[in-house]
């Protein structure tokens, strides 16, 4: 009878959504109307006047291939680990925390590149400076995400990350690709609207 009440109540539960799985799409909501208002006002800033008209550094392209590739890794880590397979989690993490940190090195080749070419942050210039800032922020996003990254490849070393014990590594993997599709979005965007 003991057992029959219990299923009862743990039936009866009412859905909802995880307390920490809440405030990641929170983060990711809260991130995208800030890129939103960034974009936004790179839009009407431009339409002012003054505006220095310039090519994107070559290496953000380039980055955009490194965080695509990074993806791919890190949905790689995500799905062994729903199977078990842990040597090939942590390759999959390992590869997309390296890749990680190649885009920001990359990225702040991609600045260097912008000063060589004399397009400086400052009132003087505000179209370098949006995208030093634009940029700049995403940086912050990656900066996170490879915390997060570093935080479940040390858990799963502690065997902590396995399938049934995946909540973390999923909640890794959508920030990560929130993170990838941001990049892509910004690239075009700034790309597009020069």
């Amino acid at each position: 009878m003991i057992q029959s009440i219990n299923k009862k109540n743990i039936d009866e539960r009412e859905p909802g959504v995880e307390p920490k799985t809440f405030v990641l799409w929170l983060l990711i909501v809260s991130s995208i109307m800030l890129f939103a208002g960034f974009t936004s006002g790179y839009i009407v800033r431009r339409g002012e006047g003054e505006w220095v008209v310039f090519n994107l550094p070559t290496m953000f392209m380039l980055n955009t291939g490194v965080i695509v590739l990074s993806s791919i890794f890190m949905q790689w880590a995500y799905l062994s680990a729903k199977k078990d397979e842990l040597n090939k989690t942590k390759v999959g993490l390992s590869m997309a925390l390296a890749l990680g940190i190649l885009f920001i090195v990359m990225q702040y080749w991609g600045w260097s590149q912008m000063v060589y070419n004399s397009i400086y942050f400052g009132f003087a210039n505000p179209s370098g400076s949006f995208v030093y800032a634009i940029t700049g922020v995403h940086v912050l996003h990656v900066i996170i995400g490879i915390f997060y990254l570093l935080t479940i490849l040390i858990q799963t070393y502690r065997f902590k990350v396995h399938k049934k014990s995946i909540r973390g590594i999923a909640m890794c993997n959508t920030y990560w690709h929130f993170v990838g599709i941001l990049w892509i979005y910004l690239y075009l965007f700034l790309l597009l609207n020069r």
